[in-house]
C-alpha cells in the first residue's frame, strides 16, 4: 500500500509552507505529494495568504525534491485550455526528472469561478472527455508528426504536439462518485482510478464499477491502479487525536467514521480494510500543513507497519 500526502493548501498556505510539507514527505519516504487545484478556501476559513497555483507549486517543488512523485488532485478541466496544460504538465515533468502525474477532473466549485472571473460552463463533463483526448493525444504525438482535434468545445489544428514530457506516459489520475460516465471515462484514459472521501463499501462497489467498464473497453481491470484519498488525524494517544482533530475543526468520531483516525493501530487496521477492496494507494487528506509531526508519526507508526 503506498501512502501519498494529499494537501488543500486553498484552505491557508503559503508556497514555503508546502515546500516544508512536501521535503517531510520526501524525508520521511511518503511516495508522492499531491495538492488539490481551487482558488477560494471553503468552510469557515479565511483562507489567508490567498491561494497558490497547483502547477506553478509543483514546478517550484519538482526542482526542490528528487525522489518523491508530484500530482493534483485534481486539476480543474474548467481553469486551463487543454492544450496550454498539456504544455504546463509536459514541462513541470520535464524539471523534475519524470515524477508528474495528472489528475483531470471537470470543475466543480461554482464560487470559486465567480470569485476570479473563470467561465463555468453547463456542460463541463463532456467537455472533460474533450480535454483527455487533447492532452493525452498531444503527448503521444510522435516527434515530427502533427496533431488535430476537432470536437465541440475544442479545435487544434496542425500542432505540434510539444514539449514532450520526460515520461514516455504521465500517469492520468480519474475520480469520483458517477455510477455511469465517470468509469467509462476511466476506463479509457486513467492510468490510475480514485475514489475521494468514500467509505470501504462505496469505494468497493464504484471500484467494481470501473473494473467492468475496463474490461468492457478491452483492457485488464488490473491495468488500473485503485485508490482512495481520505482525511487522516493520527494520535498516539486520545488526547493528541483530539487536539489533532480540534485545531482542523471536526469531530473524532466524524473522523473515524469518515476517514483514518485514532490510534497509529486503527488506522493500519482500517487501510487494511481497504486493501480488500482493491484499494493500492491512500492519499493521506493532512489538513494542518504546520504539524510537520503528526507526518513523522504517520511515517513511523502506520507507514513502517504497511511496508
Amino acid at each position: 500500500m503506498d501512502l501519498r500526502i494529499f494537501t488543500e493548501p486553498q484552505q491557508g498556505a503559503t508556497y514555503d509552507t508546502l515546500l516544508a510539507v512536501a521535503k517531510a514527505t520526501e524525508d520521511l519516504g511518503f511516495d508522492a505529494f499531491f495538492r488539490s487545484d481551487h482558488f477560494l478556501s471553503m468552510g469557515s476559513g479565511d483562507g489567508l495568504p490567498g491561494p497558490t497555483d497547483a502547477w506553478l507549486t509543483l514546478a517550484g517543488l519538482a526542482r526542490e525534491t528528487s525522489r518523491i512523485r508530484l500530482g493534483t488532485l485534481m486539476t480543474a478541466g474548467t481553469f486551463r485550455l487543454p492544450g496550454v496544460l498539456a504544455i504546463q504538465v509536459a514541462q513541470v515533468d520535464q524539471m523534475s526528472g519524470g515524477r508528474v502525474e495528472l489528475g483531470l477532473g471537470a470543475g466543480w466549485f461554482e464560487q470559486e469561478h465567480k470569485a476570479y472571473g473563470i467561465p463555468f460552463p453547463k456542460e463541463k463533463f463532456a467537455r472533460l472527455e474533450e480535454q483527455l483526448a487533447i492532452v493525452t493525444g498531444l503527448w503521444e504525438t510522435k516527434p515530427g508528426d502533427t496533431f488535430d482535434f476537432h470536437g465541440t468545445y475544442y479545435d487544434l489544428t496542425d500542432s505540434p504536439a510539444l514539449p514532450k514530457p520526460a515520461q514516455s506516459r504521465i500517469p492520468v489520475l480519474i475520480g469520483g462518485h458517477g455510477a455511469s460516465r465517470t468509469p467509462k471515462l476511466a476506463a479509457k484514459y486513467a492510468d490510475e482510478f480514485n475514489i475521494p472521501f468514500a467509505s470501504i463499501e462505496d469505494s468497493e462497489r464504484q471500484f467494481g464499477r470501473v473494473r467492468a467498464a475496463a474490461e468492457a473497453a478491452g483492457r485488464k481491470a488490473d491495468d488500473l491502479i485503485y485508490s482512495n484519498a481520505l482525511v487522516v488525524c493520527v494520535g498516539k494517544d486520545d488526547q493528541e487525536v483530539a487536539r489533532r482533530a480540534a485545531v482542523i475543526g471536526r469531530e473524532v468520531d466524524e473522523l473515524k467514521a469518515n476517514g483514518l483516525a485514532g490510534s497509529p493501530s486503527e488506522v493500519v487496521d482500517k487501510i487494511g480494510r481497504y486493501a480488500e477492496t482493491g484499494s493500492r494507494r491512500i492519499y493521506l487528506q493532512v489538513l494542518d500543513l504546520d504539524d510537520l509531526d503528526h507526518l513523522e508519526l504517520i511515517s513511523s507508526q502506520v507507514q513502517s507497519q504497511l511496508s
